[in-house]
């Protein structure tokens, strides 16, 4: 990169959102100029090529979510996409199973969700449950979800890279974000004159809105997810998931089956002690582990949306032994003969509102008409990805068209957004 570039659309983070977005303003904008910085040495480092994988098919949440609303397409899209470009995909579909009774009533709310949601979602007996699962445990009855898939989030990210260059997105890695300097960009390899800024930074998203006047009464609160993954042999058909506790945005310890038929449980929600603490103390930073420690240790205290529960509950799940025993009562196998070893961790960008102490439980934009700011977008985001994406632009669209004219002498990136509503 030179010292100083000029661009149309400036998208920071090459994450699957990133890259989404850098697909779908080329579609909108035309022949506009398309810069997407990404500080790792590839795109995917980070939250997306960490993913589970699972592609979601939208019946957790509800129906008047920006989640509900794009989780069944972005199902739909992704595997789409997949087959297009040949990538593996594991159809295995997934049950939701009850441990007792008192999940029975969720049982039935998620019927409910599934149905406003138009999502297929099939209520099965015990028995049918262990004809679709043989090794499935359930109280009575069970959920069957047969669009839940799984794909490889590395095969996923290097597919949208390649698109995006084919398509002329300038594709700069090992560029950092810096900061922001009245109308430019500082970034680690010069600065950058952008018409509009889009801020897909994951774990950092907040800091960089921070930067253009957003995100003041939101932080960015990392939560640890761990896998154990089985060293010995179990025959599993599909997901098994257990009836998740909808006051909070985690689904629970389940058995997924990877891409090439492996079997995981997990995945841990752990609060993290710095944005990416993946091992060890790796990426280690004394003042971001301040800022993320002081935010924990403020609503552990005060014991906001139930935090110090969630947080002792999670803990425990360092213990190999602890979580082999909380995915042991999804299934009628032995699981502690087989072995089990921790996989890569992945890092949750969970959004927290630090005025109301409270989780953002959708996904979150900020932005007006220089600049725009995806500040939550977790879990199902990666499924969620295409369909976001196109409703991200379209914010951004909306903002350019009330932008005022910028002066004669500067390129009218407003009239970009003529050519895209064409």
């Amino acid at each position: 990169m030179n010292t100083r570039r000029t661009t149309d659309f400036l998208i920071i983070g090459g994450g699957v959102i990133g890259l989404a977005l850098a697909l779908e303003a080329r579609r909108r904008f035309g022949d506009a100029r398309i810069l997407l910085i990404e500080k790792e040495r590839a795109c995917g480092l980070h939250a997306s090529g960490r993913n589970s994988g699972v592609l979601h098919a939208g019946f957790y949440y509800s129906a008047d979510s920006l989640k509900a609303r794009f989780a069944r397409e972005g199902n739909q899209r992704l595997t789409r996409y997949g087959e297009e470009r040949g990538l593996r995909i594991n159809r295995c579909g997934k049950l939701v199973v009850a441990r007792d009774e008192t999940e029975l009533a969720g049982i039935d709310e998620l019927l409910r969700r599934s149905r406003l949601n138009g999502v297929d979602l099939q209520e099965v007996t015990e028995h049918e449950a262990r004809e679709l699962e043989p090794l499935a445990r359930t109280f009575e009855r069970a959920l069957f979800s047969p669009n839940t898939s799984t794909v490889d989030p590395t095969e996923v990210v290097s597919a949208m890279v390649a698109d995006a260059r084919t398509e002329r997105v300038d594709i700069r890695e090992n560029v950092r974000y810096l900061r922001r300097r009245g109308d430019l960009i500082r970034t680690s390899a010069g600065d950058i004159s952008a018409g509009y800024v889009i801020n897909a930074a994951g774990l950092y998203a907040d800091r960089i809105a921070r930067d253009f006047g957003f995100a003041q009464d939101y932080r960015i609160l990392p939560f640890k997810g761990l896998y154990l993954y089985a060293e010995g042999s179990l025959p599993l058909r599909c997901h098994i998931y257990p009836v998740p506790d909808l006051r909070h945005p985690f689904l629970g310890v389940h058995f997924t089956l990877t891409v090439d038929g492996h079997v995981k449980i997990g995945p841990t929600a752990i609060p993290a002690f710095w944005r990416e603490q993946y091992s060890g103390v790796d990426n280690f930073h004394p003042g971001e582990f301040a800022e993320v420690v002081g935010l924990e240790a403020a609503v552990f205290l005060e014991n906001a949306f139930d935090f110090r529960r969630l947080a002792l509950h999670e803990l425990r799940k360092y213990s190999r032994r602890h979580l082999v025993r909380l995915a042991g009562g999804l299934v009628r196998s032995d699981l502690t003969s087989l072995g089990w070893r921790w996989g890569r961790a992945g890092i949750r960008a969970q959004l927290v509102n630090v005025r109301r102490r409270t989780l953002e439980m959708d996904f979150h934009l900020q932005g007006d008409g220089r600049s725009m700011h995806v500040l939550n977008a977790v879990s199902p985001g990666f499924t969620c990805s295409l369909p976001f994406a196109s409703y991200v632009i379209d914010e951004v669209q909306r903002h350019l068209v009330a932008r005022p004219a910028p002066p004669q002498a500067d390129r009218p990136v407003t009239s970009l957004s003529a050519q895209g509503a064409a």
